[in-house]
C-alpha cells in the first residue's frame, strides 16, 4: 500500500474516533487515556508524512542489506606480532591501549585425537591433575596464588586442542604465566591424586551422560569417523579412566608437549618484547621433539568420513534429538569461508531465545529455515553447525522436536541443506557476510577471544590471518561460489546421522541420502 494512502487512512480513521465518540471543540466525552491515544497516533501520522519525502526515513527503513566494509573499524583492530624462539615456540601478543588486564595463556596443539586407543583420556585426565600440585606448589598454594591476584585460571581439552589461560591484573601477568609454565613442564602426577582424580572423571562423565545435546556430537564423530581417532570420546571410555596410570601421562606429555606444538598467547596490557623474554625464561628448556609437528599423527590416523548413522530408541523420551551432518572441510580449504556463509545463511532458531547467535531468526527472521520451523512448529530449537580439523570437518544441522514432528521436520531440514547447490538469494549472502564480519569485530573487543582467536590461527593456519585479509576473503565469496561448494560439500554426499529418543517416525538412512539433492527436469 503506497505510504500517502496509508496516511490518509490513518488520519481519517482519527477523525472519525472523534465524530463518533462526541470529540469536538471542548472537553471530549471519552476516556482520557482515549483521547491520549488518538492525539498521539494524529501527532504520528504528522510526522511520518514529513518524512516520507527524506531519504534517511526511506534508507534506514529498506529491508534489503546493505553491503558493509567495516574499513573504519579495522584501523582500531590491534596489530598481532608473532616470534619464534629457538626451539620452536611460538609467542604471539596484542596490546590493547588503556587496558589494564592481560589475558594469557597457552595454545597446545594436541588433544584426544592423537591419543591411541589404549589410552584414550588422557589428555583430559591431564588437565584435571595439571591443577593437582607440582613439583614446586601444592593444589592449594596453586589456588590461593591465584585467588591472590583475583585473577582466573581455566584450561580446557578439545579433540585436536589443549588450552591453559588466565585473566589477571597487568601487573601480575608473569606471575600468572609462571603458574602456566610450572603446571605444563612439572605437574606432580601423585599416585594417590590421580586416584582421587578418577572419581571425579567418572562423575563428570555420568553428567554429561544425562545431557543428550553432549552426547549427541559424540555419537555422531562415533559413527562419521569410525575406526579412526577422531570418532572417540574426549573423555575417553571409563575403562580407560579407571586404568589410567602415571606412566601413561607421562608418556602423553613427553610425545606431545613439545616446543613446536606450543602458542604462547597474550594480549591486553602486555609488551611484546617482555613476553618473549619471559616466554625464553620459562619455556627455554622445553623439548623440541625432534621438531615433529601434529601432522605426523594427523597422516598416521587421517579422519576418513563413513557414511553410516547411530540411533538409540528410546520410546520413552518426550524429545527427539538428531543431528545429519557431510563430511565438511579442513582449517586450511580454500572454500572454508564461504562453507561459514553458509552456516548462516541457514542459521538456527529456538523456542525460547531465537537462537543462540546473531545469524539466528525467529518466524519474521532473513533464515528461510528458521522461519519455516517456527512458524509451523516444527521443532524446539534447531541449528546449523560447521566443524574444523585439520585434514576434514563435520557440517550439518542439529534439532529437538516432538517425536510426531520427526519426519516434517527432516524434510524441512533437507530441502533447505540441498537447496544450497541450486539457489542463494544475494540479500541472504549479504546479511551473511555482515554477520560473520561483526562476529569477528565483536571478538576483538574482549582480550579474551582475542587471545584465543590468536592461539588457535597460529595452531590450525600456521600464521595469524588479518582482519582485513579475511574481509577480503569475505568480500570475495559470490551466490556462485556457494553453489558450488555446496555442490562440491552437500550435493549427492553421504550423511552421517545420530539421533536419541523416540526415532520411529524419523526417516531411514536412504531417505536422508537421497535428498542430498533435488529432482529436476
Amino acid at each position: 500500500v503506497p505510504l500517502t494512502l496509508q496516511l490518509k487512512s490513518m488520519a481519517t480513521v482519527v477523525a472519525l474516533a472523534r465524530r463518533t465518540l462526541g470529540g469536538g471543540s471542548g472537553s471530549s466525552p471519552f476516556p482520557s487515556f482515549l483521547g491520549g491515544l488518538l492525539a498521539r497516533a494524529s501527532s504520528s501520522s504528522a510526522e511520518v508524512a514529513s518524512s516520507a519525502g527524506n531519504s534517511v526515513f526511506l534508507k534506514y527503513g529498506n529491508p534489503s542489506p546493505v553491503p558493509h566494509s567495516f574499513l573504519p573499524a579495522l584501523g582500531y583492530v590491534p596489530e598481532v606480532k608473532v616470534t619464534t624462539l629457538e626451539n620452536g615456540l611460538r609467542v604471539a601478543t596484542s596490546a590493547t591501549a588503556n587496558a589494564e588486564t592481560a589475558a594469557v595463556g597457552v595454545w597446545i596443539d594436541a588433544g584426544s585425537r592423537f591419543e591411541e586407543a589404549q589410552d584414550n583420556g588422557s589428555a583430559h585426565f591431564l588437565e584435571h591433575m595439571a591443577f593437582k600440585g607440582t613439583a614446586k606448589r601444592t593444589a592449594r598454594s596453586l589456588e590461593m596464588e591465584i585467588e591472590n591476584m583475583g585473577g582466573h585460571l581455566n584450561a580446557y581439552t578439545s579433540r585436536e586442542q589443549t588450552t591453559y589461560w588466565a585473566r589477571v591484573l597487568k601487573k601480575d601477568t608473569a606471575a600468572a604465566l609462571d603458574v602456566i609454565a610450572d603446571i605444563l613442564q612439572n605437574p606432580k602426577l601423585d599416585e594417590a591424586a590421580i586416584e582421587r582424580e578418577k572419581s571425579v572423571i567418572l562423575r563428570e562423565m555420568e553428567e554429561v551422560e544425562k545431557m543428550p545435546e553432549e552426547v549427541l556430537f559424540d555419537h555422531l564423530h562415533a559413527t562419521a569417523f569410525q575406526n579412526t581417532s577422531l570418532g572417540r570420546t574426549i573423555l575417553g571410555p571409563a575403562s580407560n579412566v579407571q586404568g589410567m596410570t602415571q606412566a601413561m601421562l607421562s608418556n602423553y606429555i613427553k610425545t606431545h608437549y613439545t616446543a613446536p606444538r606450543f602458542v604462547v598467547s597474550a594480549t591486553g596490557a602486555v609488551d611484546h618484547e617482555e613476553i618473549v623474554k619471559l616466554s625464553e625464561k620459562l619455556f627455554g628448556n622445553l623439548p623440541t621433539g625432534g621438531g615433529v609437528t601434529s601432522q605426523k599423527f594427523v597422516d598416521e590416523s587421517p579422519g576418513n568420513f563413513t557414511g553410516s548413522e547411530v540411533r538409540f530408541r528410546d520410546p520413552d523420551e518426550k524429545k527427539l534429538h538428531f543431528a545429519v551432518a557431510v563430511q565438511g572441510l579442513p582449517w586450511t580449504d580454500a572454500d572454508s569461508i564461504p562453507l561459514m556463509l553458509m552456516q548462516i545463511i541457514l542459521g538456527g532458531w529456538s523456542s525460547s531465545t531465537y537462537g543462540p547467535d546473531v545469524a539466528s531468526g525467529d518466524i519474521h527472521g532473513s533464515s528461510r529455515l528458521a522461519a519455516r520451523v517456527a512458524e509451523n512448529g516444527l521443532a524446539d530449537s534447531i541449528s546449523a553447525f560447521n566443524t574444523h580439523y585439520a585434514d576434514t570437518g563435520l557440517f550439518g544441522m542439529t534439532a529437538v522436536c516432538d517425536p510426531a514432528n520427526a519426519q516434517d521436520l527432516a524434510w524441512t531440514m533437507m530441502y533447505e541443506f540441498a537447496g544450497l547447490s541450486y539457489e542463494v538469494e544475494p540479500s541472504d549472502l549479504e546479511r551473511a557476510k555482515t554477520a560473520l564480519k561483526a562476529g569477528q569485530l565483536m571478538g576483538v573487543d574482549s582480550i579474551c577471544p582475542l587471545a584465543e582467536d590468536i592461539g588457535r590461527q597460529l595452531i590450525t593456519y600456521g600464521r595469524y590471518m588479518p582482519k582485513a585479509e579475511l574481509f577480503a576473503r569475505i568480500d570475495a565469496v559470490t551466490t556462485e561460489t556457494i553453489k558450488e561448494v555446496a555442490s562440491r560439500v552437500i550435493y549427492d554426499q553421504d550423511v552421517a546421522i545420530a539421533a536419541i529418543g523416540d526415532t520411529t517416525l524419523l526417516p531411514d538412512y536412504n531417505w536422508f541420502r537421497r535428498r542430498t539433492y533435488w529432482l529436476r527436469y
